[in-house]
């Protein structure tokens, strides 16, 4: 006869030319032979396992198993064929097995465990109670699919998970109030935090701007005085290059001129000298001549003779050097026109060394003109940086003011407003 199994069912064969027995799903069944369906679907077992602690306290363990045949192996499939298929799977046989093995396992572990490790730790020991029934049932040829083990439960006159309960309770209801307690000691000593470093941040803002004003005042101070210096260094060079121009000038004029008087001096002179000597000389001989050709001198005794020429020649001098005479007076007019053409020069280059005097204080006085006007506008300049500086302190301040003394939001809104972030991103996105 031809016997097929059902979907969770699995055929044990025994009898004629079967040494043990057969497992299939669909096989001929011959006179000699005896065939019964195995189910293998597993079924759920409720216990209420009691235990007892290492203190012997004892406790209720609720548990649900979900036991069944191990389908994936032929030899635990064989020994539930065996051992377990001649039995129904919900009779008490079954049940008590199941049971008895999850007691005796349960009760040997929490022995050896306090019951602060049992409580703390349940979970550990739910998967040590797990593992140590699965090695028992292994010999069945049963495996757990799953295992719910519910919370421990106090035994009836027993109160001690009440208490432990109770305890965990308000010790987590003290930490409550103690972590709320800490917060708000937290969250004021923050505000005061925040506080003072708002007040310091603002007395350090105060102190930069102030640092920064009187950095710039210095600056606006010492670029003062160094233009000033700078002016007046200028003005000293000028008014010395003039001073030096004008002496200068004036030494040239006087040079030229005495050249020019020398010259023209000199030669009217020497003019004068030569026609003098000329004059003189050509009467000395005239007169030698015509005395000596007179008849009377050649009788003269030659002592008389000399010093009678002596006496001519000295009165002859006077005579000439005296008299209006014509030739001489001609000399005279020419020295007299030299001395007043030299004169007229002379009267030319002072007036002209005057004039170049006049124009080079003229070009001083511009020079002095310009230099003040300079030092004027630097001081104006160091003033305006001044005030600059002035002015950015107040603004810093009103800021801070503005957002509660919160340097970081001054800072941002300071990087903001001058496009830092802007000029930020353009530099990343160029970077990318």
């Amino acid at each position: 006869m031809y016997w097929v199994a059902g979907p969770s069912e699995v055929l044990a064969i025994t009898g004629w030319g079967i040494a043990d027995i057969s497992l299939a799903k669909k096989k001929w069944v011959w006179p000699g032979q005896k065939v019964i369906r195995v189910g293998i679907s597993p079924v759920n077992y409720t216990f209420q396992v009691q235990a007892m602690s290492a203190e012997k306290l004892p406790f209720i363990l609720p548990a649900v198993f979900t036991i069944g045949p191990r389908v994936d192996s032929d030899e635990a499939m064989l020994k539930f064929a065996k051992l377990i298929s001649p039995h129904d799977k919900l009779s008490n046989y079954v049940k008590e097995l199941v049971q008895g093995v999850i007691e005796g396992e349960t009760r040997v572990l929490a022995a050896s465990m306090t019951m602060e490790e049992i409580f703390k730790g349940t979970k550990q020991f739910k998967q040590e109670v797990f593992d140590k029934v699965q090695l028992e049932l292994d010999q069945f040829g049963l495996l757990i699919y799953n295992a719910n083990v519910k919370q421990l439960v106090d035994v009836p006159g027993h109160e001690y998970f009440s208490y432990l309960g109770q305890k965990t309770q308000m010790e987590a209801a003290n930490q409550a109030r103690i972590d709320v307690s800490e917060a708000k000691m937290k969250g004021e000593i923050g505000s005061k935090q925040r506080e003072g470093q708002t007040t310091q941040n603002a007395a350090k803002i105060d102190a930069e701007t102030k640092i920064i004003a009187t950095k710039r005042q210095g600056e606006g101070k010492k670029e003062e005085v160094r233009v000033k210096a700078e002016v007046e260094s200028a003005k000293a060079v000028a008014l010395r290059e003039a001073e030096l121009q004008r002496v200068v000038e004036q030494k040239n004029a006087l040079t030229r001129t005495e050249k020019l008087k020398a010259e023209h001096l000199s030669k009217a002179s020497v003019e004068y000298e030569i026609k003098f000597q000329y004059n003189v000389s050509m009467a000395v001989v005239a007169t030698t001549t015509k005395e000596r050709n007179n008849k009377g001198y050649r009788n003269v005794k030659s002592g008389y003779y000399a010093k009678a020429e002596a006496l001519v020649h000295v009165l002859l001098f006077c005579c000439l050097t005296y008299s209006p005479d014509k030739k001489v007076q001609e000399a005279n007019w020419e020295l007299y026109k030299k001395q007043k053409e030299a004169e007229a020069v002379l009267f030319k280059q002072q007036k002209e060394a005057e004039a170049k005097k006049a124009t080079a204080d003229a070009a001083f006085y511009t020079q002095q003109q310009v230099a003040d006007g300079a030092l004027y506008a630097k001081q104006k300049e160091a003033d305006g940086i001044a005030a600059i500086a002035d002015a950015q302190g107040l603004y810093l301040k009103c800021l801070l003011k503005e957002v509660n003394g919160n340097y970081a939001a001054l800072r941002d809104y300071i990087m903001i407003n001058n496009g830092v972030f802007q000029e930020i991103t353009k530099i990343y996105e160029g970077a990318q």
